[in-house]
């Protein structure tokens, strides 16, 4: 009980520094330092893997985590706040480094969190497609995962609205969110009988287009 009562503590601690960066900007401080939620985000997530909890549940609070700051620096942009979307992408993609950095080497310094995941390269993700999770929680997972990657697309896409934009950066643009894509495709339709890949086109395509829509090429006849 008291052990119980001790990881509660820890656990309340963690999520509570999560809060503290989260609404850092409220201290009226002038300081950057709101962008850090996204890398406290991981600490209580690995904490809890750690314990030996579900790791898909643990990744399902780490993309609800993520999206929420992420919804608060959309919402700043927006307001034309002190936000930087390159600023907002740098930390979000530190704290993605970091927590597959953790991914691969907390596994292996205890075998038995290995349970219910899939080793991609080097790292241990959850293995969304094993039998053993409830159906409810791996939609859940697929979900707040999807809501993650709009977060990050819609803000980078309304940055370069009407933006002058030669087609050759409109394909980079375009490749940048081949792996994000990749990986919605892998989560709602891997395990399944259609290839991998097929979603991964459709939406890049769909991209594409839109980027058609909303930038210039500065070649435009006036």
């Amino acid at each position: 009980m008291a052990d119980d009562l001790s990881v509660y503590i820890i656990m309340v601690t963690f999520f509570i520094i999560f809060a503290v960066f989260l609404i850092f900007d409220l201290f009226g401080r002038n300081e950057k330092a709101s962008y850090l939620a996204y890398i406290v985000a991981v600490i209580p997530i690995n904490f809890y893997w750690g314990l030996g909890y579900d790791p898909l549940f643990a990744y399902i609070i780490l993309f609800s985590l993520w999206s929420i700051t992420l919804l608060r620096d959309t919402i700043a942009v927006h307001l034309k706040k002190d936000r930087e979307i390159n600023e907002i992408l740098l930390y979000l993609t530190l704290a993605i480094l970091i927590q597959l950095i953790v991914s691969a080497i907390l596994p292996e310094a205890d075998d038995s969190l290995k349970e219910f995941t899939e080793k991609v390269g080097y790292f241990y993700l959850p293995n969304v497609h094993s039998a053993v999770f409830n159906d409810s929680v791996v939609l859940g997972f697929q979900l707040v995962a999807t809501l993650m990657i709009i977060l990050i697309v819609v803000p980078l896409i309304l940055d370069i609205k009407d933006e002058e934009a030669p087609l050759p950066i409109l394909f980079v643009f375009v490749a940048i969110f081949i792996l994000p894509f990749l990986y919605l495709d892998f989560i709602w339709i891997g395990g399944t009988d259609t290839p991998v890949g097929l979603l991964t086109f459709l939406f890049s395509v769909i991209l594409f287009i839109v980027l058609l829509l909303i930038t210039r090429s500065g070649k435009e006849i006036k």
